[in-house]
């Protein structure tokens, strides 16, 4: 990947991940929840949503280890689980927005790419930076539904497990740098097919 396009690339991740976090805000605002919007999270704005970790370091991880993707997140919004009107479903629904969000951005670009080539407008940049938006949303999506603390999979979970296997919430919270770290040098092997097939999937690209 060259410097421009990884430069890119990193700009495409910002404003996926700072879409992505919006999108709980909302999803806990529309349930009740006015914690983002009072503390400002309710914006496009990237500086109120980067995180060091997962904004700037895992980024860097990811281009220096040439895994072949660069992905990360941003700082959780924060919310109020006791003001959501759904008391059952609503951390869930929360949780899962941003996942959806991104899903939604990568499945209307692979449209977009699709009905460019039915019409044959599919120029060269246009094919660069539709692809692009549609794999790293894919990637972002992907990512966060791993049941890895602070990662959306990690809240989806902990909101289904009944009352005596709290502590397993407990214990990943505590362990979640090292199990991230795993899961990107041995276990990204088995998901990154995963993301190449929905690419394929979404876009009719190979």
């Amino acid at each position: 990947m060259s410097q421009i396009n990884t430069i890119f690339y990193v700009l495409v991740l910002i404003m996926s991940v700072v879409v992505h976090e919006v999108s709980h805000g909302y999803a806990a605002y529309f349930l009740g929840d006015q914690t983002a919007r009072l503390q400002g999270r309710l914006t496009l704005n990237p500086i109120k949503h980067l995180d060091l970790w997962g904004s700037v370091l895992i980024p860097i991880i990811f281009i220096l280890s040439q895994l072949g993707l660069i992905f990360g997140w941003a700082k959780p919004v924060p919310f109020n689980s006791n003001n959501l009107r759904d008391k059952k479903w609503g951390v869930l629904m929360v949780a899962s927005a941003g996942v959806v969000a991104n899903f939604l951005i990568a499945i209307i670009f692979g449209l977009l790419i699709q009905v460019s080539y039915s019409y044959g407008f599919a120029t060269e940049s246009f094919l660069f930076i539709s692809s692009t938006i549609v794999l790293v949303n894919i990637a972002l999506a992907v990512f966060n539904l791993i049941p890895i603390p602070p990662l959306d999979g990690s809240k989806i979970l902990f909101s289904l497990l009944p009352p005596r296997l709290r502590y397993i919430e407990d214990f990943m919270e505590k362990y979640a740098l090292v199990f991230i770290f795993i899961f990107i040098f041995i276990l990204w092997k088995f998901v990154s097919p995963i993301i190449y097939f929905l690419f394929s999937l979404f876009t009719g690209l190979y």
